[in-house]
């Protein structure tokens, strides 16, 4: 294990992911965990994430509840699940008891307080099913068929130039493209 990684992580009060994995978590192939994601360091062997996830900034897993805890003197807990193939957007919180399905999109900001099915985009707080992946997908590829789209050169990975970042800048007025 990489053990500056692990300092860094534990001065800023977080845990590493693979710490998480050693305390119980269960973390399928390829899982992408952004900035900021919180995976309950608590009760992280009630976490179980599948193959190929991103949870995108400031993601917040939770498998307990502290709001019964003054009043019934008792914490609530639950497992969560996630299946694979799932995208869940920045901001999003998932609470304890919850099962998110196979091919699933989660919307940034959404807070999910209850089970997502298979094949879904769900969004809001709470979280509600819109629509199928398909139809996400769907849609998303008619929309890019009249709109910009950029390859690697037009990221910070690809050393985009000024230029380049200007010319986005205007080609994105108004409206949506799309980068590799």
């Amino acid at each position: 294990m990489n053990y500056l990684k692990e300092f860094v992580y534990r001065l800023r009060g977080e845990y590493t992911t693979e710490r998480l994995i050693k305390m119980g978590m269960k973390v399928g192939k390829n899982f992408k965990r952004l900035n900021g994601t919180i995976l309950d360091p608590g009760h992280c062997w009630l976490i179980e994430i599948g193959d190929n996830v991103t949870m995108a900034p400031r993601v917040h897993i939770l498998c307990h509840d502290a709001s019964t805890k003054t009043f019934l003197g008792y914490t609530k807990i639950g497992r969560v699940s996630i299946g694979d193939n799932v995208f869940i957007g920045a901001e999003s919180v998932v609470l304890p008891g919850v099962k998110i399905g196979n091919n699933v999109v989660i919307g940034a900001n959404s807070t999910v307080t209850h089970d997502i099915p298979n094949n879904s985009v769900a969004v809001g707080s709470p979280a509600r099913v819109v629509g199928t992946l398909n139809e996400y997908i769907e849609k998303e590829k008619k929309r890019m068929e009249i709109a910009p789209c950029y390859g690697e050169e037009y990221t910070l990975r690809g050393n985009v130039s000024m230029e380049k970042r200007q010319k986005q800048k205007e080609e994105l007025q108004g409206k949506i493209g799309y980068i590799i």
